[in-house]
């Protein structure tokens, strides 16, 4: 059974860039069949600001839909903008609105933003995805300005970027066929 990967897109503000990033992104998960690659939009699983656990017979119906979606994948990649030298609030609460879900689960970051490409904000969701026991994967992929980065295509202009994709995702799915196996045998 081929590994479901969700392709999580961060952002939910209105005019954001992420949205040529999924997608040239998603191009080149096409190209892999040895996975499912879902994208997932945050703007799809509105959820109220993160205020403590709940169990998971109390969480409401948009919290269980969301953890559900989580639960059912056995991978990540996480779509992420800069803001401030951080992450968006709504990619806060979406990851902190599950736990048990994410667990022993690998995750990669496909980052954007000014000169920085976005890297600050996945440093922060490095620590954050280790506290929700996920393996975050060393490969990861950046792109500086991306407002200006795409053609009218929607072709990324920059050049490494296909290959940068190609080992994050070689990389993921070897941690994601590992932590199967052990998930299973455990």
């Amino acid at each position: 059974m081929k590994p479901r990967i969700l392709v999580i897109l961060g952002s939910t503000r209105e005019g954001r860039v992420g949205e040529n990033v999924a997608r040239w992104l998603m191009r080149q998960l096409d190209e892999r069949p040895e996975a499912d690659f879902e994208l997932v939009d945050l703007r799809d699983y509105p959820l109220a600001v993160y205020e403590g656990p709940a169990s998971p017979d109390q969480r409401d119906a948009a919290v269980r839909r969301w953890a559900d979606k989580v639960a059912a994948a056995d991978g990540y990649v996480i779509v992420t903008p800069e803001y401030n030298h951080g992450y968006p609030g709504a990619l806060k609460s979406a990851l902190d609105h599950a736990y048990q879900e994410w667990n022993r689960k690998p995750v990669a970051f496909v980052s954007y933003g000014g000169h920085a490409a976005g890297y600050r904000a996945v440093e922060q969701l490095r620590l954050v995805s280790i506290e929700l026991q996920m393996v975050p994967i060393r490969e990861q992929v950046g792109i500086q300005a991306p407002w200006a980065a795409f053609d009218a295509q929607g072709e990324l202009t920059r050049t490494g970027a296909k290959e940068a994709v190609g080992r994050t995702i070689d990389e993921l799915l070897w941690w994601t066929r590992a932590l199967q196996h052990a998930r299973a045998t455990n």
